[in-house]
């Protein structure tokens, strides 16, 4: 049996699974709920709820069916006009959401996120329970970015990547992104395309060579699903990307029949803890302190904390508390940590010994910028830019 046809029967056994269902898939060119599509897509769900799997849905959706139910002929351009169609849609979605899956004696819950309510520590630990708890008594979870109150600061920026948020936050054993197209297609002679089964990983070469753009109803495209599938899969974690408008996709491609192109989980791939998952990957950093080869040598090689001595320099403005990249002096990403202190306080620090700093605090210990537990150093390159760490730290 060769490793593509292994990773593809892996899946059968995959227990806990996260299913993104996309705009275009849910929802008519109007805008209006497509309730054939979304009938049979809950009747493949409910399948496979009923054959033992653990299910989290992110759905798209809630602006596309406000749309429609406000009658405008398209998706408007100002925030405050999608936070408005997002309000009037997400209760249409889910209304229909509980009423098909209803008919297959199935509970559904609403979950609606914002990218803060994952970087904050205690928020991301309630959702992550909360989903933990309704999985546990067989109730599917329909998650979806909040855009109701969602700004561009705290925006996922497309539900591709909240559900590859998603899948880490649950430590999911599959994540599935369907989509309109049965899978990553690449170009062949004389402009026509095949799809291709499966890539191990996600490199530069193929994020140049995806296809689709996303319409005026989805924000995502082919280069976002291979972002999000690019970073999950480094981290363990196999990903299907399918047709979701193809009757009977999602059940074979659970099977592990050849369906769609699936991205198999690096090989090298090594378990993080889900605090070192939160440090890595649930941030956008917010600026950067860049260190000496000393420093780096005691960071990576020593496992030591980042101490004033080894900081060159600092980049951009953040309080303490934030998530900051760790960078060499030529500017390679080295990992990402949590910053004890604000970068004025660091510029004020960096360079110093111990004695110049005992004189200039006024202690008699040396200040930790980052101590070694909020550390998470890289291993590799990353396939998307803003998920730089990925791997254990020291």
């Amino acid at each position: 049996m060769n490793s593509s046809v292994a990773s593809r029967n892996a899946l059968a056994s995959a227990r806990r699974i996260v299913v993104k269902i996309g705009s275009r898939v849910l929802v008519q060119k109007t805008g209006r709920p497509d309730r054939r599509r979304m009938r049979e897509l809950v009747r493949q769900l409910a399948r496979l709820h009923d054959a033992g799997r653990e299910l989290i849905v992110v759905s798209s959706g809630a602006i596309g069916s406000g749309i429609e139910a406000l009658g405008w002929r398209k998706r408007p351009a100002t925030l405050k006009l999608l936070q408005m169609a997002a309000a009037v849609g997400q209760s249409r979605l889910m209304a229909a959401y509980d009423e098909l899956f209803d008919a297959h004696d199935i509970r559904i819950g609403q979950i609606l996120l914002t990218h803060e309510d994952l970087r904050h520590r205690t928020r991301h630990l309630n959702a992550q329970n909360t989903m933990e708890t309704l999985l546990e008594h067989r109730v599917i979870p329909i998650v979806n970015e909040n855009d109701v109150v969602a700004i561009d600061e705290i925006k996922f920026g497309d539900n591709d990547l909240l559900a590859a948020l998603t899948a880490l936050l649950v430590q999911a054993n599959a994540l599935v992104l369907l989509t309109t197209v049965d899978g990553f297609r690449a170009p062949m002679a004389g402009g026509r395309t095949r799809r291709v089964p499966t890539l191990d990983g996600v490199s530069e070469k193929e994020l140049a060579l995806a296809l689709g753009k996303g319409s005026e109803l989805s924000t995502g495209g082919m280069a976002s699903k291979l972002q999000s599938a690019g970073m999950v899969a480094e981290n363990g974690i196999p990903v299907i990307i399918a047709n979701g408008r193809k009757d009977g996709a999602l059940e074979r491609a659970l099977a592990g029949a050849d369906e769609g192109t699936l991205i198999r989980p690096a090989s090298d791939s090594k378990a993080l803890s889900r605090r070192e998952r939160w440090i890595a990957l649930f941030h956008r950093p917010e600026g950067a302190v860049i260190v000496d080869e000393g420093a780096r040598g005691a960071l990576v090689e020593k496992g030591r904390s980042l101490l004033p001595v080894g900081i060159r320099d600092v980049e951009g403005d953040f309080e303490a508390g934030a998530v900051v990249n760790i960078k060499t002096t030529d500017g390679a990403v080295l990992g990402r940590g949590l910053s004890a202190f604000s970068s004025t306080e660091i510029r004020l620090m960096k360079g110093l010994q111990s004695s110049a700093l005992a004189a200039r605090l006024g202690g008699a210990e040396t200040p930790v910028v980052v101590h070694r537990d909020n550390l998470v150093f890289r291993t590799k390159n990353p396939p998307t830019a803003g998920h730089e760490v990925t791997h254990e730290s020291a």
